[in-house]
């Protein structure tokens, strides 16, 4: 197995992770009260946008997962898709399928399209066993996100968190100092609105530290971005329909096919896994 590829399978995975990242600076939590009595008083243009995200919210958190289809874009022109499900009522998790290729592993697995999972802050990826090297006889390889987003920046997604899910990404758009509605569009067969914001890093909050940490790949994956310009089309059950995000070279868009019901993600048995968390850590000079 050579590591060389291994950076772009993590690097993609990211990616995916960033589409709907934990945005929100304490600032904006502590306003939060304020803005609603503000709204009550007086309803403004920005203030309708500020409730229709603020139910757009509640509403995704209360259903905790969703059925999704992903496309992820980190500069090159040529998107990768991935597709399955994503969860975020105990803590952020997913269970999706990457094209093959795309992940530069089909050294690693002959199917066109490859499993990956999150759990608690760590990708797996389904593998076909090898014979030899340092993931012989495993059906798994473990890759703790740290070995992307540093030590610093994978806290964010571990012990139960929400960071990665879309409800931690739209709380931090409805409290953006500059969120515009650009009006009616249909999405999906769906009739929904469309809204745009750009977040700096003071709407980050703790996943700042995986943009700018110094043992972090994200802030090279992005062109070392400081900004996030995020657009979301919510329909008429105050439910997110898409939500794209560009970072500077990176973009990643997100379609929303079904909520609620969705099957429990574990992570693998241990004896079935390869840890090569160190060995990425190792080759990315962290």
């Amino acid at each position: 197995m050579r590591l060389r590829h291994t950076t772009a399978w993590v690097g993609l995975t990211a990616a995916a992770l960033v589409a709907v990242t934990g945005c929100g600076s304490e600032a904006a939590k502590e306003t939060a009260k304020e803005t609603t009595k503000k709204a009550a008083e007086t309803v403004t243009g920005a203030d309708k946008i500020m409730a229709a995200l603020a139910r757009a919210t509640d509403r995704t958190e209360q259903l905790g997962s969703a059925e999704v289809s992903m496309s992820t874009d980190l500069g090159t022109g040529a998107p990768i898709a991935m597709e399955g499900t994503y969860s975020w009522g105990d803590g952020m998790a997913y269970d999706v399928q990457m094209d093959t290729a795309a992940a530069q592993m089909q050294e690693l697995q002959d199917a066109p399209t490859i499993q990956v999972l999150l759990v608690d802050g760590v990708y797996y990826y389904d593998v076909d066993p090898q014979a030899s090297g340092p993931i012989a006889g495993k059906e798994w390889i473990k890759i703790d996100s740290s070995a992307v987003f540093g030590d610093s920046g994978s806290q964010a997604y571990k012990g139960g968190g929400d960071a990665g899910s879309p409800t931690a990404s739209m709380k931090s758009l409805k409290y953006a100092g500059d969120v515009e509605n650009l009006g009616a569009e249909t999405v999906n067969g769906q009739r929904a609105t469309h809204y745009r914001a750009v977040l700096d890093e003071n709407d980050m909050g703790k996943f700042k530290d995986a943009y700018s940490g110094e043992d972090s790949m994200l802030g090279a994956m992005t062109g070392g971005a400081t900004t996030m310009e995020m657009d979301i089309w919510v329909n008429d059950k105050d439910l997110p329909v898409r939500m794209e995000q560009v970072m500077g070279s990176m973009s990643v868009s997100m379609d929303f096919a079904k909520f609620g019901a969705t099957k429990d993600i574990t992570a693998p048995p241990a004896a079935q896994t390869a840890d090569l968390t160190e060995a990425i850590k190792e080759q990315n000079g962290q």
